[in-house]
């Protein structure tokens, strides 16, 4: 995993995908993969390791509707957040496209700062769900359940609701350092009785959890006045 969000962008349109990738990508916070229809997507979904935060559909697919589409990956079992782009608002069409599962509507012509917004917010709304999964190194990452999962060795760890916090304000920062100060801020609160050795013995235990080595820190490292993830690390180490 890169500090980037992997968000699928599945539309006929190559001159509305291309614009859309860029502007993803300006920030740094985001990467597309781009789909031209229908049968693109789940190819993309469906290969080897791929893994998307979110998805952008467009309504008008070479080789079907994208509502059509959109009820099918639910069928399938597809959590993420998916936003809807079409020519119309009227609302029966937006009411279709919510009923097949969408997590949002968007009109077009649209915004993009709208759009993105209304991304942000959707990613949001699913990291705080039950849904939501994330991976991390060789684990799977279940905030929600506050467990791990390393499927190679079958083996789960149970985190306390702190590491898990830890884990994922980390995870959420991608490989950028995360000053102490800021992590005991989000994780804790502004409470005056709690100090960074606190932080400190959490990061201690948790790297007991979960690096093969936890005295050579390669997944969860210190950097810069804080800390900050590494998962490719623990793949170079293995």
């Amino acid at each position: 995993m890169s500090g980037e969000r992997p968000i699928l962008i599945v539309d006929d349109d190559s001159a509305l995908r291309e614009m859309l990738a860029e502007q993803l990508g300006v920030a740094g916070e985001f990467v597309a993969v781009e789909a031209g229809s229908a049968a693109e997507a789940e190819a993309s979904i469906a290969a080897r390791g791929a893994r998307f935060d979110a998805m952008i559909l467009d309504v008008g697919l070479p080789d079907g509707d994208g509502r059509d589409l959109c009820a099918k990956l639910r069928r399938n079992g597809l959590k993420l957040p998916i936003i809807i782009l079409t020519g119309s608002d009227d609302e029966m069409d937006v009411v279709r496209g919510l009923e097949a599962g969408a997590n949002d509507y968007v009109a077009k012509p649209f915004r993009l700062a709208e759009l993105f917004a209304r991304l942000r917010a959707q990613l949001r709304m699913f990291e705080n769900s039950e849904d939501a999964v994330f991976s991390i190194g060789p684990y799977t990452f279940r905030p929600s359940a506050k467990l791990l999962q390393e499927p190679q060795r079958n083996r789960r760890i149970r985190l306390t609701e702190k590491e898990a916090a830890i884990l994922k304000f980390l995870y959420r920062a991608g490989t950028q350092p995360v000053a102490r100060q800021v992590l005991l801020n989000e994780v804790w609160g502004y409470n005056a009785a709690v100090t960074t050795h606190t932080l400190e013995t959490h990061i201690y235990r948790l790297r007991q959890k979960i690096e093969p080595d936890p005295t050579n820190a390669r997944l969860l490292l210190t950097e810069g006045g804080g800390y900050r993830l590494d998962p490719e690390g623990v793949r170079a180490a293995a």
